[in-house]
């Protein structure tokens, strides 16, 4: 009805019309693109190259718009739901990228399209309650609704001859481009192509440059064809590391890590209310203490628990960084645990959550852990027991574990508690209702789990070594933030027959996580020292 109004038919002139709206489209998203991240963010990840690099950034995203374009108009052969269809994804995307730095400081990159499924299994971790039936019900209307008015009120710009041709020839025109990025032959050059467009990775200053689909889309062309056996030799060759060969002891050592969720001593921060005795008494006793830079503050545990395992930078492992364990196969061979094994020790990662969740059960086999022990070996009822499984809880299944292991083998323990994620809703600890008093008193509780493992640990006939760190800052925006200082706390400390007959507390040391593991070794005596 709407279009009688116009003084022509716009649907007799199907080409004009088609470019009016793909021009329309891009002028739109260009517009909106730039609300991805906060004005101030957009000026402190401003392009370094140029206002003429700026023209190329633009070109470069005229394909993507224009693929996307075609996607629509391939489903409908209608111009303005085309256009409609792609300004509102690309739109969707940008607002997705913006709540997403409103809560966590990161926009949206490529990797967090492999965590869709698990944003809706696991609503709860990620903070996501709000997908519910009405979120659900409102997104269906939206979809199915405005394209039905589309398909009904829009006439249709299909040739009348050779229909089922043109057809076929628009959903391989649409489909080709993006099927064929899986074909190596095309894929390598593209890659490169866009290697050398990009730069550096830099998720918040490819956003600024391409927006936040384009720039989704170039970091899965650049994560396709990176050549990660090319970056595994180069780091086996720079990283001495990565080849050391652990050395025996007279007496099989047990090493004990223990990630522990969102911990953070809060009295850095002027809480004189907590009480945590057993930190204070791991900082008298530890050989090293301090505070442990963060890969990413407040969420991503999985970067922090990499880092840690492999020894790796985040600039290491390139444009693996945001989501390491989807292609964990290509860094066994240089990381700790899989070293580990390859010398007799015996490797089990612990972790009391759903062993799919970041593909650890998939992962962690591949780096090198001979055993997994996650979510369904515990008895966890979340009705009884609470949201997660408690640090007490898994304090008592690591040293089972631990006991299990003969006193003639060498053994690594990698636990990863869940106990104080968040979030720190009315219900988690009896009858308190603020989250930064839930999440003290969870601190408490780890506090004491912590006490109960150290006690068992001493007593082991065998040299023990615990790390113990917090993975990241909570996200505790109650508290701040963000935190004004997102470091952890780490402690290396030796135990049972590995406890010197005299130890003088040292001062604190700030490290990174990438460093964690080497300096237990080189404490412990376990690894030869690099050749030069």
């Amino acid at each position: 009805m709407g279009l009688a109004l116009v003084p022509f038919q716009l649907h007799d002139h199907p080409k004009a019309l088609i470019l009016g709206c793909y021009l329309l489209s891009c002028a739109v998203i260009f517009f909106t693109d730039r609300f991805a991240l906060p004005k101030r963010e957009r000026r402190k990840n401003a392009s370094p190259y140029g206002r003429n690099h700026d023209t190329v950034d633009i070109l470069a995203r005229l394909p993507v718009v224009a693929l996307v374009f075609a996607g629509f108009f391939a489903i409908s052969w209608r111009p303005l739901y085309a256009a409609a269809g792609t300004m509102s994804f690309f739109i969707i995307f940008t607002g997705i990228s913006r709540a997403k730095f409103k809560f966590i400081r990161e926009p949206l990159v490529f990797s967090d399209i492999a965590l869709v499924a698990d944003v809706f299994k696991y609503k709860s971790i990620f903070y996501a309650t709000s997908l519910n039936i009405v979120f659900w019900i409102v997104a269906f209307l939206y979809v199915f609704g405005v394209s039905g008015l589309y398909m009904y009120f829009e006439p249709s710009v299909l040739p009348t001859r050779d229909k089922l041709f043109w057809i076929v020839l628009m959903v391989l025109a649409a489909s080709a481009p993006w099927i064929s990025l899986f074909y190596g032959p095309v894929n390598r050059p593209t890659a490169a192509l866009v290697q050398r467009l990009v730069g550096k990775v830099n998720v918040k200053m490819s956003t600024v440059r391409f927006g936040t689909f384009g720039s989704v889309v170039f970091h899965f062309i650049i994560w396709l064809g990176v050549k990660r056996e090319k970056i595994v030799a180069e780091l086996s060759e720079r990283l001495l590391a990565a080849v050391h060969d652990l050395i025996g002891h007279e007496e099989a050592p047990l090493v004990v890590v223990w990630q522990s969720e969102s911990f953070i001593d809060m009295r850095h921060f002027g809480v004189d209310t907590i009480k945590l005795p057993t930190i204070d008494r791991l900082r008298k006793h530890a050989v090293q203490w301090g505070r442990l830079s963060n890969i990413f503050e407040g969420g991503y545990t999985l970067r922090t628990e990499f880092a840690v395992l492999s020894g790796l930078l985040p600039d290491d492992i390139h444009v693996d960084a945001s989501y390491p364990y989807l292609r964990a196969s290509h860094y066994a061979d240089v990381v700790w645990p899989g070293k580990m094994k390859r010398a007799g020790w015996h490797t089990h990662f612990i972790h009391p959550y759903d062993r799919t969740f970041f593909l650890r059960h998939k992962a962690m086999p591949l780096l090198g852990f001979e055993k997994l022990t996650m979510l369904d070996a515990f008895d966890h009822d979340p009705a009884r027991d609470g949201l997660y499984v408690s640090d007490a809880a898994l304090t008592e299944r690591v040293v089972a574990e631990a006991r299990r292991l003969p006193l003639e083998e060498s053994g690594f323990l990698f636990v990863a508690s869940m106990a104080n994620h968040g979030p720190w809703e009315p219900g988690r600890v009896g009858e308190l209702a603020n989250p930064v008093d839930i999440y003290l008193a969870i601190l408490e509780q780890s506090d004491a789990a912590l006490k109960h493992l150290i006690d068992s640990l001493e007593k082991f006939d065998r040299p023990v070594w615990l790390a113990f760190y917090g993975d990241h800052a909570p996200l505790l925006k109650s508290f701040a933030d963000p935190f004004p200082d997102p470091r952890t706390d780490y402690f290396i400390v030796p135990l049972a027959k590995a406890k010197p007959a005299k130890h003088r507390p040292g001062p604190p040391q700030d490290e990174d996580p990438w460093n964690l593991l080497r300096a237990l070794l080189q404490h412990a005596n376990l690894h030869k020292d690099a050749l030069q």
